[in-house]
C-alpha cells in the first residue's frame, strides 16, 4: 500500500507500539504542544510504504522537520548520515538525556544528525520537558 491514508487499525497498532510517545523527541500524546501524527518513515514520494514497518508515531513538529529527508549533517563532522530511523535502529543507542532529562544528547552521528534536522530540544519541547520531570512524568518508559 502506498497511499499516504493510514487505515484505523494500522494507527491503533503505531500508537500502541510508540505508547503514545513520538518516536523521535519522546513528546508524551496526553502533555504534547503539538499532536502526535502517523510518520512514513521512508516518505511515500520516496516509494515508501503504508505499511508498520514504515510507520513511526511523530508530534508534528518533528514530522515537519523530517519531511522528506531520510539523512542529514552530523553537527560534529558535517557528513551526511542517516536520520534514525524507529523501526531498524534503538533509541538508547543513539540517545541520552542531559542531566535534568531535558535535553536530548546525540551518542551517534545518526543521533547528533537527527536532533539537529528535527530540532528535537526546541525551547517549547524543553520546557515541557522541564514542567514533567517536576511532576515525574518524565522522561517516559521506552
Amino acid at each position: 500500500m502506498s497511499s499516504q491514508y493510514v487505515p484505523v487499525a494500522l494507527k491503533r497498532l503505531v500508537i500502541g507500539r510508540a505508547n503514545g510517545i513520538c518516536e523521535y523527541c519522546c513528546s508524551q500524546a496526553k502533555y504534547a504542544i503539538d499532536s502526535l501524527v502517523m510518520e512514513h518513515i521512508k516518505p511515500v514520494s520516496q516509494g515508501g510504504q503504508t505499511l508498520s514497518e514504515n510507520l513511526a508515531l511523530s508530534c508534528q513538529t518533528c514530522n515537519n522537520c523530517k519531511y522528506t529527508k531520510t539523512e542529514a549533517p552530523d553537527p560534529a563532522t558535517s557528513l551526511i548520515v542517516p536520520l534514525f530511523h524507529p523501526r531498524r535502529m534503538a533509541w538508547a543507542e543513539h540517545f541520552a538525556w542531559n542531566s535534568d532529562a531535558t535535553r536530548m544528547i546525540g551518542l551517534t552521528p545518526t543521533g547528533r544528525a537527527t536532533i539537529a534536522q528535527l530540532q528535537t530540544n526546541r525551547d517549547s519541547v524543553v520546557n515541557m520537558r522541564r514542567v514533567l520531570t517536576v511532576m515525574n512524568e518524565h522522561p517516559p518508559d521506552l
